[in-house]
């Protein structure tokens, strides 16, 4: 912009004051830049669009170093440098007049030149020096522009005085433009209109400085008319055309395309006012007057142009419409009908929009009847896209009013003018392909404007098609610029901008084949293409401002975004106009369009779903040579623009699914971390502190931990492995350069590792890392970098997903895509992105076996024997101490003992078995040591002492060593501790050494002599004691399974103790002297060994109370032997003097020898005394009698004395009965003693309550009636049960002596639920006593 005001003062000369700015001193220029000529279909318009040609040229010249170097090489004449540079620029001025002779004014501007003080040089004419910036006034650069200005003006009053010569004067010729190419002005004499301008206006096919977009070779516009005549008159064609054409059509813009009429034909003269002289003549000044106007209107003078054109106010008749006619509405009618449509709508406004439509209808219909070859096609289409921009404004204009009406959407289609009637005008400019008349650039031009108009009006899907017209026929000239710049440097025609990326010839990458340089990379094309792109409903990948947003929320609203474009539109004609748009951007060429594009292609083509190991068919939609081609030029794109400098650019990956899974790789077991709770530790419980060798206590540290818990723990400073998921549904290879984990929480360094993902499939990816810092840590995607595309951050998609159209139609076109964050769909709600959730925790020590006492881990050993061996542990970390460590051990007789212990079929005895077998019988177990504390420095080791017990079935076991670093006391532990686990897996070979083949146990009779008991270990003394009331026998055979001689021990612990050798492979009986049991309740229930079992009663119903009865007292008399005896055996010293104890758990009492074992809980003893002998009353001597046979004399008196003693604690009420019988008979036999024994009273009578371990004596009278042998034998029964009465009771429960009966009240009533009823018991002389009567002679 450039003022006007006083300093542009007028030129001298009065003559060129017709412009002048003195007028309106206020006033301003603006300056239309441009650094190269109009095209020739432009400045074919000229002198009635005189706006098109440029009216200065501006040449800039560099002074500071004019005094200084020669940048001229031609012979000027100066005698110094300067002279001489300035010299050679006004001769370069000299020939840019002369190369452009249509321009006005030609100056040079030397910037940055200072004059020299003494001797200044004279500045030609034509040329204006510019101080530097730091002698600069406010008033420097406005006074050179105004300057300029003023010239200008001057010369554009040059210009006007030579077109108002034509009025007056008579038809003269005039130099016409060149026909030729070398610009040589044609010399025939033509008929004008306008006096001769051809001085001014030289050759108009002058190359620009700068290479523009090519002219259409068939064009014919190089050489435009210069007159009036010319405009109108032309009809020619090109004759060089290569089609063809009628004969005698002459192609505008050649030397027959611009013949006048005149030259052939005859003229003939006329006479009077309507000759063809004066109309001639009218028409030429009418035309003047125009061009005239046009110049005022130029010069900002509006008051001039008005009086110039004689524009009045009111509109001519010849254009108004018709009368009405028919159903046509006059004028009239039509401003009435507006009115009471919109009373308040402002007067002016209401006439404008009726008059002009109907106005700019019979211009353009003027306008149609003037023939192609007569009006160029550019004008007509400028003019009527101007039309309907004046009807759009009108249309604009009336929409205001409908916003205060409701439901004002509806008259949309109702303003006038229609939307309909100004498309279906506006289209009248559509260029036809068959045009040959119209440049690439007036294409251009006439698209945009038509694109402006629609999208105006929202005619959005017009509008794009428009749009992508208008990108076809850029692309037709870019790539005929590009194919001629590439055939230029030796590169084929049919080359693109792959052939740019083959031929890099420097090291540097500045330079290319097609030497491109920074300013022929062109920016900006995006905002271009993006509204063509999102009108058709393209699946992009800028959807958002922010497009390195990558977060789960911006993730999803894309997502959401693409799902709805792909319900939009047809796909087919997606995959197009991105073609389209691919095409465009490497013909300018624009990498990040060439990027954008081809990504927005695959995601276009591709399904946009997160396929399931059994979904359906979702292969892309373009095919796979494609799919290749767009691969590698979205990479080798990428690599050009590195190396050309222009920044770093990428695409935008394709498919926001690449990542469909994270987990976390299990890591071996020595560094596994197990979780724990605080109660498990050995201090926090009492039950804790025999974890080592306490079976039945519930051990953690043995169950399986739970594998979800330990996946998702990581340990500070140790290295992870995760395995990561990525799919590739398209055909090609997608080469990922870099892969890290994105995480939140605590501290992680993640590894960076590439992959190559094959096409079509899932590929796993396994990356580590290390995690700095202990806390919670959260795996919310990775950062992937795909070859060509940016580096950005893909969420975490497990499950599968796709999207699902909407039924509900709630919006149509354009508006259907505003998909609105806030409420996302159904589809979108469903998903959700991942997350990995960790926890890590602190510095952990790892732990291995370093060394054992056992050879390979292995080891033999016979059964019941035990060994010791020691292992060694070593702490491989360097900074943690182990401070805590718990032994645990299995071994391969457990998980049978388990399962005989969950059947639910065993009987509560060999439950006890089970249980016995895993709590006093394990196969391995800790030795203690002096030291008590478990603790490995960092670095060091430590040594452990275990045992292991030879056992039937026994093939392996396992020492677990579980132990952590806690820092704290016990105490002070948190709610949850971490342990690893190291073991030491052993291999164990058991052999059999001596088995209990069979066992039996017999009663004592008679008298045994002493001799004998004394070589089973009894001593004098204790042999006397032994008989057959306090003693049985024990036999067992005993086999020696080992190849080597065994020397076996049996004992009890009453003294009694038994050697015996035997030799491999034989069987020896061993007789032992066993003591008899007496059990106060031998009925009692069976306990049981596991403390979760104490308190339970397992109750059979499959089996009687009698034999649950024999069952319990086989148990209990089982138990009371085994305990009372024990057996060992030693090997001989050649097969290593080996040792063990003898498995007498084997032996199973029957109910004989249970009866040999047990003493009865009442005793009964018979004897006979003699009335009249001395020691009648003495009970001791009855006692000694009764282990004899007893002498009785017929016919005499004698005692039956019966000793009864109750070795129970509760007292009971006795029943005795006495029963005599003959020896040696059959029982009816037996019995029938009625006449052969007498007796005074009767052999059955009540006895008082005999209290708990009481004792009584019973006497009856007996005489023998006859000789012979007799045994007596005593039962005695309970008359009824004894009960405790209340106040006994209650007295027993203030002293404390129910205390413990109390406790077991309820299982007492589940046993006697078991035993049945209780019942009256009844017990038996275990021997009769003999009777011998004789006859006293």
């Amino acid at each position: 912009m450039s003022s006007t005001s006083a300093t542009s003062a007028p030129m001298a000369r009065p003559n060129r004051n017709m412009f002048s700015p003195l007028a309106f001193p206020a006033g301003a220029m603006f300056y239309e830049l441009m650094t190269h000529l109009p095209p020739p279909s432009h400045l074919a318009l000229s002198p009635f669009d005189l706006y098109r040609e440029p009216l200065a040229l501006i040449a800039v010249a560099d002074g500071s170093e004019i005094s200084s170097t020669v940048l001229i090489k031609r012979q000027s004449g100066g005698r110094t440098v300067e002279e001489t540079n300035i010299r050679g620029l006004y001769q370069e001025l000299e020939e840019l007049r002369d190369h452009y002779p249509r321009i006005l004014v030609h100056q040079v501007l030397l910037f940055d030149y200072l004059p020299a003080k003494d001797k200044p040089l004279p500045i030609p004419e034509g040329i204006t020096t510019i101080p530097p910036a730091e002698h600069h006034v406010r008033t420097t650069m406005k006074t050179v522009m105004c300057d300029i200005s003023s010239l200008v003006l001057a010369e554009m009053t040059t210009l006007a005085k030579s077109f108002e010569g034509g009025i007056r004067s008579t038809p003269l010729p005039a130099i016409s433009r060149s026909s030729s190419a070398s610009g040589i002005p044609d010399r025939s004499h033509v008929r004008m209109s306008m006096p001769v301008v051809g001085a001014m206006y030289g050759s108009s096919n002058s190359t620009p400085g700068r290479p523009s977009t090519p002219v259409n070779g068939r064009s014919g516009l190089s050489h435009p008319p210069t007159t009036f005549d010319d405009i109108t008159e032309r009809d020619g064609s090109d004759p060089d055309s290569p089609e063809q054409q009628p004969p005698g059509f002459a192609r505008p813009g050649t030397a027959e395309g611009f013949r006048t009429q005149s030259q052939d034909r005859v003229t003939v003269q006329g006479f009077g006012p309507g000759g063809l002289n004066e109309r001639w003549r009218n028409k030429g000044k009418s035309r003047v007057q125009i061009v005239l106007g046009s110049l005022y209107l130029q010069a900002g003078r509006w008051s001039d142009a008005i009086k110039e054109l004689r524009i009045q106010f009111q509109v001519p008749t010849v254009l108004l419409p018709p009368p009405e006619k028919g159903n046509i509405p006059s004028l009239t009618a039509a401003i009435q009908e507006a009115e009471n449509r919109d009373p308040n709508q402002p007067r002016w406004l209401r006439n404008l929009q009726v008059y002009m439509p109907e106005l700019i209808e019979r211009i353009i219909a003027s306008y149609s009847r003037i023939s192609a070859e007569h009006l160029p096609p550019l004008p007509l289409c400028e003019a009527i896209i101007r039309f309907c921009k004046m009807l759009t404004a009108l249309h604009v204009a009336g929409g205001p009013a409908r916003s205060s009406i409701p439901g004002h959407d509806a008259f949309w289609f109702n303003i006038f003018p229609y939307r309909t009637q100004i498309v279906a005008t506006l289209f009248r400019a559509f260029p036809a392909s068959s045009s040959e008349v119209l440049t690439t650039i007036d294409r251009i031009v006439i698209l945009s404007g038509i694109a402006s108009v629609l999208g105006v009006l929202g005619f959005q899907r017009k509008k794009a098609m428009v749009v992508r017209e208008l990108v076809s026929v850029l692309i037709g000239g870019l790539v005929e610029a590009r194919t001629r710049g590439a055939a230029d440097v030796g590169i084929h025609p049919a080359a693109g901008l792959m052939a740019v990326n083959g031929h890099y010839t420097q090291a540097n990458g500045a330079s290319v084949s097609l030497e491109l340089e920074e300013g022929d990379i062109e920016y900006g094309i995006d905002a271009f293409l993006s509204l063509l792109l999102k009108t058709y409903g393209v699946v992009s990948g800028h959807l958002g401002s922010d497009t390195t947003d990558d977060s789960d929320a911006a993730v999803l609203a894309r997502i959401q975004k693409q799902s709805a474009l792909r319900s939009f539109g047809l796909q087919s004609v997606k995959l197009n106009i991105l073609r389209a748009c691919i095409n465009f951007s490497e013909a300018l060429p624009d990498f990040n369009g060439v990027l954008k594009f081809s990504s927005d292609l695959l995601r276009t083509a591709g399904s946009g779903v997160a396929p399931g190991p059994r979904r359906e068919n979702v292969y892309p939609a373009i095919t796979k040579d494609e799919q290749v081609r767009l691969a590698s030029n979205i990479s080798k794109t990428s690599n050009l623009s590195t190396r050309l400098g222009v920044g770093h650019l990428a695409a935008e990956y394709w498919d926001e699914f690449l990542l469909r899974g994270v987990r976390l790789e299990p890591v071996s077991a020595i560094r596994t971390p197990i979780p724990h709770a605080r109660s498990v530790l050995p201090d926090a419980a009492t039950a804790r502190a025999s974890q080592d060798v306490d079976p039945f206590i519930y051990n953690p540290f043995l169950k399986r931990p739970d594998a979800a818990a330990v996946e998702s723990i990581l340990v500070a400073g140790e290295t992870a492995t995760f395995r990561l998921t990525l799919q590739n549904p398209y055909e090609i290879d997608v080469d990922v350069e870099s892969v890290r984990l994105d995480t939140e929480g605590a501290e992680f360094e993640s590894t960076v590792e590439s992959t190559l993902i094959g096409p079509y499939r899932t590929q796993i990816l396994r990356i580590s890392g290390v995690p700095k810092s202990a806390g919670t840590l959260k795996i919310t995607g990775a950062v992937i970098k795909v070859r060509g595309c940016r580096e950005r951050r893909f969420p975490i998609f497990h499950k599968p997903w796709g999207f699902d159209n909407d039924i509900k139609v709630k919006a149509i076109g354009l508006a259907s895509l505003e998909v609105s964050p806030a409420a996302p769909s159904l589809s979108i709600q469903r998903l959700v992105p991942d997350q990995l959730e960790l926890n890590v925790i602190a510095q952990q020590p790892v732990v291995v076996v370093k060394s054992s006492t056992l050879p390979q881990s292995s080891v033999m050993i016979l059964e019941g024997e035990r060994q010791s061996f020691s292992v060694t542990l070593h702490n491989t970390s360097t900074t943690t101490p182990v401070d805590f460590i718990l032994f645990s051990f299995k071994d391969s007789t457990q998980e049978q003992l388990q399962i005989a212990l969950d059947s639910r079929n065993a009987t509560p005895a060999e439950l006890y078995e089970y249980e016995l077998e895993l709590a006093r019988k394990q196969a391995l177990r800790l030795r203690k040591r002096g030291s008590s504390r478990r603790y490995i420095a960092p670095g060091g080791t430590s040594t452990f002492d275990f045992e292991i017990l030879g056992k039937p079935g026994l093939t392996n076991g396992v020492i677990q060593v579980n132990y952590a670093h806690l820092g704290v006391p016990y105490d002070e532990v948190g709610e949850k501790f971490y342990t690893r686990q190291a073991s030491l897996e052993l291999t164990v070979t058991v052999n059999a050494s001596v088995e209990v083949v069979r066992m039996d146990i017999l009663p004592l009779h008679g008298s045994i002599p002493e001799p004998l008991w004394l070589r089973t270990g009894y001593q004098e003394k204790s042999a006397t004691e032994v008989t057959e009331d306090t003693h049985c026998l024990l036999l067992l055979d005993l086999r020696n399974a080992w190849p080597s001689q065994m020397h076996v021990t049996l004992q009890t612990d009453d003294g009694a103790k038994v050697d015996e050798q035997i030799l491999p492979g034989n069987t020896s009986r061993v007789i032992l002297p066993l003591k008899r049991v007496y059990l106060d309740d031998p009925h009692m229930f069976i306990p049981a060994l596991n403390p979760t079992r104490q308190r339970q009663f397992v109750l059979s119903t499959k089996i009687s109370p009698d034999l649950e009865r024999a069952n319990r007292e086989a148990f209990w008399y089982r138990e009371k032997l085994l305990d009372s005896l024990k057996g060992t055996w030693r090997a001989a010293a050649s097969s290593g003097g080996r040792s063990g104890n003898i498995e007498l758990r084997a032996m199973r009492l029957t109910s004989r020898m249970i009866e040999a074992v047990k003493i009865d809980e009442v005793d009964i003893k018979i004897s006979l005394v003699d009335p009249s002998s001395t020691d009648a009353g003495s009970g001791d001597a009855a006692a000694r009698d009764s282990t004899k046979n007893q002498t009785l004399f017929t016919d005499e008196f004698f005692q039956v004395q019966v000793h009864i003693r109750n070795r129970t604690d509760q007292p009971i009420y006795p029943l005795l009965r006495l029963m005599p019988a003959l020896c040696h008979r059959p029982l009816n036999v037996a019995l029938d003693f009625t006449r052969k024994f007498a007796w005074n009273g009767t052999l059955q009578q009540v006895l008082p309550l005999l209290a708990g371990g009481a004792s009584t004596t019973v006497a009856t009278g007996v005489t023998a009636l006859c000789r012979g042998e007799f045994e007596m034998t005593a039962s005695v029964e309970e008359t009824r049960l004894w009960t405790m009465s209340e106040e006994e009771e209650r007295r027993k429960r203030e002293s404390g002596a129910l205390g413990a009966e109390r406790v077991r009240s309820e299982v007492e009533s589940l046993a006697d639920a078991a035993l049945g009823r209780r019942e009256r018991r009844i017990w038996h002389t275990r021997r009769a006593c003999k009777v011998v009567v004789r006859d006293r002679k």
